[in-house]
């Protein structure tokens, strides 16, 4: 029997599946696949794509669902603004992600890579879809490929690179409106050109790195770009949850003759003609493999036609094929996950405690109190307000567990600008007999209107005792 580490030697392992012998590029003509693992697929790009093209263009409380703004600092998730002074909370969040796609990858291999990355959705369930209605099937490519440039390849050739431009077009604007908000979007497409030269290099730039990726580089994207792809190598193990062929099934493969025992593979390489990566699933664990599904889906239409059992390819694990044991829960998947849950209730609370409007209060440096006639002492603060929101917020401050007197500085009333970071002066003023220590703390609440929106805690410093 053929296993897995039988094949650490094999040929297929010293070379990349998209290269000749020879150093030169091999293009991979894969077959259409079908099967319920496809048709899923199909559901699930239908969904995918209705997300990622409306996402930014649905808006709650004037804010749209989605943006991440770079050059302005500002972003927006699920309706909820965050501002360069909750980067902790995103810091938190790439750890959680990391870990997750440890855990992930540790307990079902490559799964994401093959249903959620969008290198994979989107060239294999849009732009492959579109080469094969203009240009046939694999064996058709295959055909007017190695033959001579006539009229019909031309014209095939030529309206799927354009169909390829728009969609890319299409893409890297909706990649803009996650940046800049689309309202800024309209608002650049129906000014001159001339008057955002940058923003349309950006744009023709997005759009021909889009197109040269879905058009031509295509599977090299995941075998020499993505890190990920290599990442998923350390983190398998023979208790993870992969797309696996049952070399114990299957093998010996070929056609059964009288008088010969062979295995249920029949060797009639489907699996191979739709593979998008050109690869042999056969050959055990390939960093080239995506875990698209469709050999199972191809294996499984042939299983079903000679009666056969179906799963010859399936999700399975090195220990449930070789030794027939079920999937178990290990130590490493404990640990990433009380990891993993750790970080979300984390993110959870930091998100939760956040605020629209964030303020924090401080005595000004290198002042000291002053005394004031009756007995009472005052400092001099600075209140740093952050307004997140749209609209400018009027503010008001009060000192909760003492009492005490708030003097503005300005006579003017107190408004925070919107989507800004306000600067604040007043005076917090004390009688002696509340002051029992050189510093006193302070719960100051600040309030819009009559509604509390937060609670600080700062140190009103006194005489020494």
């Amino acid at each position: 029997m053929k296993s897995e580490d039988d094949n650490q030697s094999a040929e297929f392992r010293n070379k990349i599946s998209t290269v000749t012998k020879t150093g030169k590029r091999r293009w991979i003509f894969a077959e259409k696949p079908s099967g319920k693992f496809y048709r899923l697929r199909n559901i699930f790009s239908w969904f995918y794509f209705i997300v990622f093209f409306t996402l930014p263009f649905i808006k709650v409380n004037g804010e749209p669902l989605m943006m991440l703004n770079f050059p302005k600092g500002k972003f927006v998730v699920l309706g909820k603004i965050f501002w360069p002074q909750d980067f902790f909370i995103f810091a938190v969040a790439m750890i959680s992600a990391i870990i997750f796609i440890a855990l992930f990858t540790a307990v079902w291999g490559r799964l994401f890579c093959g249903w959620v990355c969008p290198q994979t959705v989107f060239l294999e369930m849009l732009f492959r879809k579109v080469e094969w209605l203009i240009e046939g099937t694999y064996t058709q490519q295959q055909k007017r490929d190695a033959g001579p440039w006539t009229t019909d390849r031309v014209v095939r050739k030529t309206i799927k690179h354009i169909v390829f431009l728009f969609l890319s077009f299409w893409i890297s604007h909706t990649f803009l409106a996650y940046i800049i908000g689309v309202d800024d979007l309209w608002k650049i497409i129906r000014e001159p050109v001339s008057d955002h030269l940058i923003l349309l290099f950006g744009l023709v730039f997005f759009s021909l790195l889009f197109y040269s990726v879905f058009a031509f580089a295509r599977e090299i994207v995941c075998t020499a770009l993505c890190p990920y792809g290599r990442l998923q190598a350390v983190l398998l193990d023979k208790d993870t949850m992969k797309i696996a062929y049952d070399y114990v099934r299957g093998e010996p493969r070929g056609k059964a003759k009288s008088g010969t025992t062979v295995g249920d593979c029949i060797d009639c390489n489907k699996c191979v003609h739709v593979c998008p990566m050109g690869i042999d699933i056969r050959n055990g664990d390939q960093i080239e493999c995506t875990g698209c599904t469709a050999c199972i889906d191809a294996c499984d239409n042939v299983m079903l036609k000679i009666n056969r059992e179906t799963g010859l390819i399936r999700y399975a694990s090195e220990n449930q094929i070789r030794h027939r044991k079920p999937f178990k829960v290990t130590t490493r998947i404990k640990a990433y996950s009380a990891v993993l849950l750790l970080l979300l209730t984390l993110i959870t609370t930091l998100i939760l405690k956040s605020h629209s409007v964030d303020t924090h209060i401080s005595r000004v440096k290198g002042q000291l109190y002053q005394e004031l006639p009756g007995d009472s002492l005052s400092n001099l603060y600075n209140a740093e307000v952050l307004n997140k929101t749209r609209e400018d917020v009027p503010l008001s401050f009060r000192v909760e567990n003492l009492h005490a007197e708030v003097k503005m500085i300005s006579s003017k009333a107190t408004v925070a600008s919107k989507e800004k970071v306000n600067l604040i002066t007043f005076f917090i003023v004390l009688h002696k007999n509340q002051i029992h220590s050189r510093t006193t703390k302070l719960k100051i609440g600040v309030y819009q209107g009559d509604r509390k929106i937060q609670t600080v805690k700062t140190t009103f410093l006194g005489p020494f005792m």
